[in-house]
């Protein structure tokens, strides 16, 4: 079987999250991923915690898995030549490298589009260049804190915190492959390719106000934003006996049910908590009796008083304990792997199902400049040309980085 991008060829000239995030999506569905490094590697191989061998951290691998690595030294003078050399036989760019340094480069969407009208490039940027913030440097935190993702923590518990995780980087990669598929069905009526523009600020500014604007999106106001049910500070895992569970209880069928498996069937009619709009104008009050009610038993008791009442709930999970999950394991979600450089590995699977087919599982992340021969000579550069590339420093395949 292969996936449904099984033949296009992609140039990956991004680094730490938001873009191999998008390019690994791209090889999960059968695209070939050419992941361009510099001789430091991506930041990534390094910030990306504890590793066995250098360059080759945890999170690295878990990002990048599935491409092929080319290490070019772009200060040479020989090297981005060869560089729009193999960006003229992808299908796809993508880069979060600033506009002004594509340019530097000779790898912008005006100068690749003469040499491959049929490509789609896709730059992932902080801002839209069409505003006053274009140009600036933009990283997850910072697209948190002037997004309003922080705010929400603020109007949430008092004080604006970052979610523990790179989201806007995930989100925004997610969203750039998206819009990469969009563009791939234009350019199958068109035979054109074109330019995409992912700025992360106003995608996830669009998010926080899609979820938050709530009774100011009337003009004027009906009352302030934020929907107070997420933003609660009780909106948490639900403390049980002997741990947590994740509950969700929405519908009126869904609180009433909650209401008798908690032995407080008469909470059902309680004015205060027999409807939705009703829950949601004391949401606090619900929330409270939510977090005390299920002390007394065990989660396990309480995932089957749930499951039999129809209630959403689920076990909750720490880091740790998503490894060993039934369902994770059971969809071969997370399996162990052997890597042919780093050992016993953890390896992450595919989430989603094509019923069209799917690609095979990717192969684990490359060291460093691992594929670079192979990539050139794909590219057309003979032998003896590749070979004086890697004698003058233009092609690295030191196969490691610095720790």
């Amino acid at each position: 079987m292969s996936g449904p991008l099984h033949g296009l060829r992609v140039l990956d000239l991004s680094s730490v999250v938001v873009g191999p995030v998008c390019t690994g999506v791209l090889a999960e569905q059968g695209a070939e991923v050419i992941k361009l490094e510099s001789p430091e590697g991506d930041l990534l191989r390094r910030l990306g915690g504890k590793g066995r061998t250098p360059g080759m951290a945890g999170k690295f691998l878990n990002f990048n898995r599935g491409k092929r690595s080319l290490c070019l030294d772009l200060k040479h003078p020989r090297a981005k030549a060869v560089l729009r050399r193999v960006a003229q036989r992808c299908d796809i760019l993508v880069t979060n490298i600033r506009p002004d340094a594509q340019k530097r480069l000779g790898v912008d969407a005006a100068a690749l589009a003469e040499l491959a009208p049929r490509l789609i490039h896709c730059s992932i940027t902080g801002f839209r260049t069409d505003g006053p913030y274009a140009g600036k440097p933009a990283y997850d935190t910072v697209i948190q804190g002037v997004s309003g993702i922080a705010g929400c923590f603020e109007a949430s518990t008092g004080e604006p915190r970052y979610v523990p995780m790179l989201i806007a980087d995930h989100v925004c990669g997610l969203i750039a492959a998206q819009q990469i598929g969009f563009a791939l069905y234009r350019r199958e009526r068109t035979g054109r390719g074109e330019s995409l523009e992912i700025p992360m600020f106003e995608n996830m500014a669009a998010f926080v106000l899609q979820e938050h604007l709530g009774a100011m999106s009337f003009r004027p106001a009906l009352g302030i934003p934020g929907d107070q049910r997420v933003l609660s500070p009780e909106a948490r895992p639900l403390r049980t006996a002997d741990g947590f569970i994740a509950l969700s209880a929405n519908t009126d069928a869904q609180a009433h049910a909650f209401f008798r498996a908690i032995g407080r069937p008469e909470l059902a009619s309680d004015p205060r908590f027999a409807t939705v709009a009703e829950r949601t104008k004391h949401t606090k009050e619900y929330f409270a009796i939510r977090a005390t009610a299920l002390c007394g038993r065990t989660s396990a008791e309480w995932l089957a008083i749930f499951a039999e009442h129809d209630v959403p709930a689920m076990p909750y999970n720490t880091i740790e304990s998503l490894l060993t999950d039934p369902h994770l394991r059971a969809t071969n979600m997370v399996r162990e792997e052997e890597h042919p450089t780093e050992g016993p590995t953890w390896a992450i699977g595919a989430p989603n199902i094509l019923s069209g087919g799917m690609a095979p599982p990717l192969p684990p992340a490359p060291r460093l400049g691992a594929d670079g021969r192979a990539v050139l000579a794909e590219a057309g550069l003979a032998a003896e040309e590749i070979e004086e590339l890697a004698r003058d420093g233009a092609l690295n395949e030191t196969g490691g980085t610095t720790a």
